[in-house]
């Protein structure tokens, strides 16, 4: 053999692969590393929260206490004092052997892909939806309906509607194979499904036999008062719950966790298992070392109050930079982000690199929607800067409006 035959490998990508697509959050965040740039892109928890000081001692005491046992492979369901953690800290009764710790909740994302989807089966989404659920779900060549959604969550409605298919004979069956909402803060739009809301697409869902995947990243992040119940707390059988401690604690641990059905939980664990065996055990112990003394109940009222300014800071600031531009937005309960809306005749996605070169960036909202985008529409962050940043930020932003009104 010669060596220039070495050169002739061909590589066959799966098809499941040719779906995979870039974050476009991600490749924004890249034009954020510029200099002077004041970013109100990512999705990322302000630094000022990440309890460093806590984390330190409790990397010396796992260490000290069981450094060979931290350091070894785990269980792949999870380390068992940080199972019965969660399990107490979710506000209906949970046996800990329904949890599965995972590597960040977009991990869970992945699993239940697997496990649930087929090539050409349906899943039902919220309009907008999350970006990274819609990248979890594509490589399964699923068939995503956005279903149609208003400042309280879900149309119940619609959800009848594209849930099912009428069989012969006008009977009604449901086709899809789980409904995947954000209730609390959604990301990207920062609303919050009402009560009056849950508890319509909780009895709708049960009637229709349709599952319900429901991501809960932001729920403790409230600012005036706690949202509503879960949708799985009231219908435990029919959904399984997404959890992070990406929110309260730290990203960079890359922790999340999944509460499943016992019939669904062995198929759950065997996708995981195959995946990455179990996530780090050296974090899960040390999570478990943090809270242990009910360091939650201290530290999220801080995380709360933090946001909470800067979600004020930003809506002045838009409530003086913006007037007379015809821009609109909400007001988040809680969470990390803002929806706004661009006058008739404006592109958020043309309107970005015009902010970028005034030394502002955003999230573009046309890539959240899994049918017909709203192109109007942009995702906002206001917990990664400062008060002083947000005021500079949206005064770029608003001059960049300005000048894209005027040349139309």
């Amino acid at each position: 053999m010669k060596l220039n035959d070495l050169h002739h490998t061909q590589w066959v990508l799966a098809r499941r692969a040719e779906k995979m697509n870039p974050s476009v959050i991600r490749e924004i965040l890249k034009v954020t590393e510029r200099p002077g740039i004041i970013s109100f892109a990512g999705g990322l928890p302000s630094p000022k929260t990440f309890p460093i000081g806590e984390f330190a001692a409790a990397c010396d005491k796992v260490l000290h206490d069981d450094g060979p046992g931290a350091l070894q492979y785990a269980a792949s369901e999870g380390y068992a004092p940080l199972l019965e953690m969660v399990a107490a800290m979710l506000p209906w009764k949970v046996d800990p052997a329904q949890i599965l710790i995972t590597t960040g909740s977009q991990q869970g994302l992945d699993l239940v892909a697997k496990i649930l989807i087929d090539a050409g089966s349906r899943v039902l989404v919220e309009t907008p939806t999350y970006l990274g659920a819609l990248q979890a779900f594509t490589p399964m060549e699923p068939e995503v309906v956005s279903v149609a959604s208003d400042e309280e969550g879900v149309d119940v409605n619609d959800l009848a509607d594209k849930a099912c298919a009428d069989m012969q004979g006008g009977t009604s069956v449901n086709t899809a194979r789980f409904l995947y909402v954000l209730p609390n803060f959604q990301n990207p739009t920062g609303r919050t499904m009402t009560e009056r809301r849950r508890a319509a697409l909780t009895r709708r869902a049960a009637e229709l036999g349709l599952p319900i995947v429901e991501d809960n990243p932001y729920g403790d992040l409230w600012f005036d008062a706690p949202p509503p119940l879960p949708l799985t707390a009231r219908n435990p059988e029919g959904c399984v719950y997404l959890g992070s401690f990406s929110k309260v604690l730290a990203p960079g641990l890359r922790l999340g966790f999944v509460v499943a059905p016992k019939a669904l939980y062995p198929k759950l664990l065997q996708a995981k298992q195959a995946a990455d065996l179990h996530s780090p055990g050296f974090n899960q112990r040390m999570v478990a070392e943090v809270m242990k003394d009910g360091f939650l109940d201290r530290h999220v009222p801080t995380i709360r109050a933090l946001y909470k300014s800067q979600r004020d800071a930003m809506l002045a600031a838009l409530q003086r930079e913006m007037q007379g531009l015809g821009v609109q937005w909400n007001t988040p309960d809680g969470g990390m982000f803002l929806w706004a809306r661009l006058p008739q005749g404006l592109n958020a996605i043309d309107l970005l690199p015009k902010a970028v070169d005034k030394g502002v960036a955003f999230v573009p909202g046309a890539p959240f929607y899994a049918g017909q985008p709203d192109p109007r529409c942009l995702r906002l962050s206001f917990v990664t800067a400062s008060v002083e940043q947000i005021d500079t930020g949206i005064a770029a932003l608003a001059a960049a409006i300005r000048e894209q009104l005027d040349k139309r």
